[in-house]
């Protein structure tokens, strides 16, 4: 049997057609149909089978809007990865899940053409191993994807910089408290006045050799955008 929809209001209830011999349809019926009077089809409930309705969408479209539906998809995914990458990265110092920029396609669904993920690059406030720490993962994370962008390499620069900006400051802490070391081993030991300008002179040499060989591994932040 077929459907008729009666309008009710706001909606339409499902009702039997006319029986033959004008005879009007009852809420039974002795065939093996059913009559629709609380049915779960696709028509009274408004839900359809979606893939066979996005089938039917595309075979409309025309070959230049196929194409440019292709292109959109690949794009949405391509897209969803980089932010992916930059937050699987990022770990704890990701401030905000990805939020995306969208293009209505051909077929009318939204695809992401553009996004990006916040993440926290300041240093930590009295602590510059932290920062260290917290720079290496910030450049983790900006150059995580397979295509970084500009902006992602302007951030893995920044974070380098400030990496180093770090390392010098803790230089400076191990030098000050090594110096109160030994001026406090001097007080203890008059005849040694000599031995801590000595030994402090040792560990500048030895630290500045230390922060060399960091620099020269980390780079300057445009050799960081050539290798990258």
């Amino acid at each position: 049997m077929e459907l008729q929809l009666t309008p009710t209001g706001g909606g339409f209830v499902p009702t039997a057609p006319p029986a033959l011999g004008g005879a009007p349809a009852t809420g039974q019926s002795n065939d093996s149909s059913v009559v629709c009077q609380s049915c779960s089809c696709s028509l009274c409930t408004g839900k359809t089978n979606d893939r066979s309705v996005q089938a039917a969408l595309e075979s409309e479209l025309t070959p230049e809007e196929q194409r440019k539906l292709q292109e959109l998809r690949q794009r949405d995914t391509e897209v969803r990865n980089h932010e992916q990458a930059h937050v699987a990265a990022g770990g704890q110092y990701v401030t905000r899940a990805p939020t995306y920029e969208y293009e209505i396609g051909p077929d009318g669904r939204r695809y992401a053409v553009g996004g990006e993920v916040k993440i926290d690059v300041s240093e930590v406030p009295d602590d510059p191993e932290a920062t260290i720490e917290k720079a290496r993962v910030v450049q983790r994370a900006a150059l995580a994807p397979v295509d970084p962008s500009p902006q992602d390499r302007q951030v893995a620069a920044d974070a380098a910089v400030m990496e180093r900006e770090a390392r010098a400051e803790l230089r400076e802490q191990r030098m000050e408290e090594m110096r109160e070391a030994l001026e406090a081993a001097t007080a203890e030991e008059p005849n040694s006045a000599d031995a801590p300008q000595t030994q402090i002179a040792g560990l500048s040499g030895a630290m500045a050799l230390e922060q060399r060989i960091a620099d020269f591994f980390l780079g300057p932040p445009s050799q960081l955008n050539v290798l990258a």
